[in-house]
């Protein structure tokens, strides 16, 4: 557990992330005055399937949020609540104990696989894009509500009857929090349901037959910042008011304050997600990318909109450069040993372990490193999975501007893997500037915005703009040779891992 000083009133922020649940609270100065932590299982009942127990969830959420209202002098202190979540991740629980009925079935399942192939093979693939700005794929979390319905015959009555309520994981806190008298979602976790029309902001009958999930299961659509309701006394001592609520990569958008068209953050941690803001429009993509709503700021306010894009491998590759080759002990020593070159003397890393995602969605690529020769030390590989941590934004930047007609105005890196290296090879390979804040927790920094505002903590959006402070701007500096012959040498190399694990 961090804390700094606190002194007066402050706003939590509960970040429920794939392997951890974290608080932080955040004073008036926009300065985080503590942090819990705690992680929980992962299970993995078959190949391809990735399952969470929502007990655990709840238990690692409420262990944190206790530690951090000690750490700031108790619940009295606490203005408000707001929640950022993982956003596909789905599960079920009984309305009456607000116990789960079965475990969660994670974002990163492929359980699903099968009945969105059903899907698409019987042509509904035009009209769920057009709806939801999404692919049909198991990456989104209405076919999981069916699936966990199919897996106990018993459930589907229940639903049916209204004994029982669905849908992502701040739904479930919220519930859980209130004492089951809120069932509620916000539009940017109900967007990655492939149940919601992002252009009406409401769910979809047509959808939601399709995917064969009860209705009355279905959380009522919020907006992502207002009062949603009070956590029961019994929890923390009295009554807090929850009001936010906003996907992970939603909420860090917020959080780098990228509140007009054009504005794009970039999060690098396992993978790297890229979001641009597009305003009221929401912009169909035909580079391969997502069309998702941001977020809408009250009741009475107009949806705001992204194109996203995701990278499925960045710090993965280094992770496994540290566990796979054992080339160093810890992540953080990877910047250091790629500086001890000048690049990465010909090598290209293509860490396409789990296939690629935008702009490619190749499922069938595989990871490559060519340009291999006896002079390659371990500090050309470490070197050249940053240089590829590079080219993949690139790759995403690049379809976001086609897709928008211009260039992304700015763009804002945070996360783990923002190291100063990294950063300056992106900005090379942008050939324009970026920015990192001083405050690299900005998934939770923007749930905690999102409910500050909701409760006048904050005046708005500008005074959020104003708190959030630029660590570093990385200005591109390489020469053009050397960027056209690195970029033409990924292509290639790009090239020959697509498809590999199709049989030829």
């Amino acid at each position: 557990m961090r804390a700094g000083p606190a002194t007066g009133p402050v706003i939590l922020a509960f970040d429920e992330g794939t392997t951890s649940a974290r608080t932080i609270a955040v004073d008036r100065a926009g300065r985080i005055v503590a942090v819990a932590q705690r992680e929980f299982e992962q299970r993995y009942p078959a190949a391809g399937d990735v399952r969470h127990d929502p007990e655990a969830i709840w238990e690692a959420q409420i262990e944190t949020a206790r530690e951090v209202i000690a750490a700031v002098g108790g619940a009295g202190r606490v203005e408000a609540i707001g929640i950022t979540n993982q956003r596909e991740t789905a599960l079920i629980w009984d309305r009456a104990t607000g116990r789960a009925v079965a475990d969660a079935i994670v974002w990163q399942s492929r359980v699903t696989a099968p009945f969105c192939e059903q899907l698409r093979a019987a042509g509904h693939e035009e009209l769920v894009r057009a709806r939801t700005g999404l692919p049909v794929d198991a990456y989104f979390s209405g076919p999981k509500l069916r699936q966990i319905l199919l897996e106990d015959p018993a459930l589907r009555p229940r639903a049916e009857r209204g004994e029982l309520a669905a849908g992502t994981i701040d739904s479930f806190l919220i519930g859980r929090l209130t004492g089951g008298r809120t069932h509620v979602t916000d539009v940017s976790n109900a967007s990655r349901t492939l149940l919601f029309d992002i252009h009406r902001g409401a769910w979809d009958d047509d959808l939601i037959d399709m995917m064969e999930v009860p209705r009355a299961l279905l959380p009522e659509v919020r907006s992502s910042s207002e009062i949603y309701g009070e956590t029961d006394p019994s929890i923390f001592g009295r009554a807090i008011p929850i009001a936010a609520a906003a996907g992970d990569q939603q909420a860090a958008t917020f959080g780098q304050a990228c509140f007009a068209p054009g504005e794009a953050k970039v999060t690098l941690g396992t993978g790297a997600f890229l979001l641009a803001n597009t305003g009221e429009s929401a912009v169909a993509s035909s580079h391969g990318l997502l069309t998702t709503v941001a977020w809408r700021l009250g009741k009475d306010a107009p949806l705001v909109y992204a194109l996203e894009g995701s990278v499925f491998v960045t710090g993965a590759a280094v992770q496994w450069l540290r566990d796979g080759l054992g080339l160093v002990h810890d992540s953080a020593e990877i910047e250091p040993l790629a500086a001890a070159v000048s690049d990465s003397g010909g090598v290209v890393f293509v860490p396409a372990f789990v296939g690629l995602g935008a702009p490619y969605w190749d499922p069938d690529a595989r990871g490559a490193i060519l340009g291999v020769t006896r002079g390659t030390k371990a500090a050309h590989l470490a070197r050249a999975a940053l240089d590829a941590i590079a080219f993949q934004v690139r790759d995403v930047v690049e379809a976001m501007d086609a897709d928008l007609g211009l260039s992304l105005r700015d763009l804002r890196v945070d996360g783990g893997g923002a190291g100063d290296l990294v950063c300056g090879l992106i900005a090379d390979q942008l050939g324009r500037a970026i920015e990192r804040p001083f405050v690299r927790e900005t998934t939770a920094f923007g749930a905690a915005a999102l409910a500050g505002l909701a409760v006048g903590f904050w005046d708005g959006p500008a005074t959020i703009a104003e708190l959030r402070q630029v660590d570093r701007r990385f200005e591109p500096a390489a020469d053009a040779d050397s960027l056209a012959a690195g970029r033409h040498a990924w292509s290639r190399a790009v090239e020959r891992s697509r498809g590999w694990a199709v049989e030829r």
